[in-house]
Formats: structure tokens, sequence, C-alpha cells
């Protein structure tokens, strides 16, 4: 079993969720939203490094597979997105893990198998597959689809004998 984070990065809201992943099943072992506020934006960013590094430190994951960046109608909204992917991600690599990136769309088609779910649907599928029988908010259940995505990627690159995205 390799353990996986998953990050939906947000600057108000970021999802984190870990997974077992292994050739047979995949079991869900933790999920959580860091809620940052409305404060000034630096102290947001450092709350998601802090919070991230934290719970890298507790569950200690083997990867981390985060969303990319999308690009929205607000150039602003884009930019603050970036940066707090970008503390999450600074969290990752300070601890020496290695990442992996996935478009949403990607990470919408390898769960619920279409690039134009909505969120409602990959909550659903999410909770499925993991077997979690409660509502998942939906910044957790989009970084639980992030290491489900990765974890998925990873069994078809060892099946081929390549790296991770090679095929891509």
């Amino acid at each position: 079993m390799t353990r996986i984070l998953g990050i939906d990065p947000g600057s108000v809201i970021t999802g984190l969720g870990f997974i077992d992943a292994g050739v047979s099943r995949t079991n869900h072992v933790y999920h959580e939203t860091i809620r940052v506020g409305k404060g000034p934006f630096p102290q947001r960013l450092r709350i998601i490094f802090e919070r991230v590094a934290a719970a890298i430190h507790e569950y200690q994951p083997e990867e981390v597979a985060i969303e990319s960046v999308f690009v929205s109608k607000n150039p602003d909204s884009a930019l603050k997105l970036g940066q707090a992917r970008g503390a999450a991600i600074c969290a990752a690599v300070s601890m020496n893990l290695p990442i992996s990136e996935y478009a949403p769309r990607q990470v919408k088609k390898s769960v619920v198998g279409r690039g134009a779910a909505d969120k409602t649907q990959v909550q659903h599928m999410v909770a499925i597959l993991l077997n979690i029988d409660k509502n998942i908010q939906s910044d957790a259940a989009d970084a639980l689809g992030v290491a489900l995505t990765h974890a998925h990627h990873r069994q078809t690159a060892e099946r081929l004998g390549t790296a991770i995205g090679a095929w891509r």
C-alpha cells in the first residue's frame, strides 16, 4: 500500500484527502478542509503551508497529487489560486515528497467517467469508491478525487513498467 495525499488548493478553502492505494484495493484514511477565512492574503498562505505540513507530518504520505490551476474568467482569482497551490506544494516539497499534478477535467474523468462532471457527481463517486457513508464536503471530495486519480495513474504506470505520466 502507498499512502497518497491529494490536494484541492484554494485561497479560501483547501481540501486534503489521504488514501492508501494498493494493487487490489484503495482505502480512505482521512480528509479535511482548511478554511483560511478572509484575512490578509499572506497570512492565509502561511496557514495553508502550516496546515498542509502538519497533516503531512501526522499522516506520513509517500506521494502527493495536486490539482493544477484552471484558467478562470477572473485573472486575480487565478493568481490567488496559483499562490495557494504554491504554498501547498512548498509544504510537500519541504518534506522531500514527490508531487504529481492533474487537471480538474482529468480528475473528473478518472473518478466519474466524464470530464464535465459536476461537484455533486464527484462527491458521490468518491464516497462510493472509498466506501464513505457520510456526506463529504466538496473540496475534501475533490482532494480525495485527486488522490484516486494519482492512484489510478501509478497503477497503470506499474503495469506498463514505466514512470508515472510517461505515456501522457
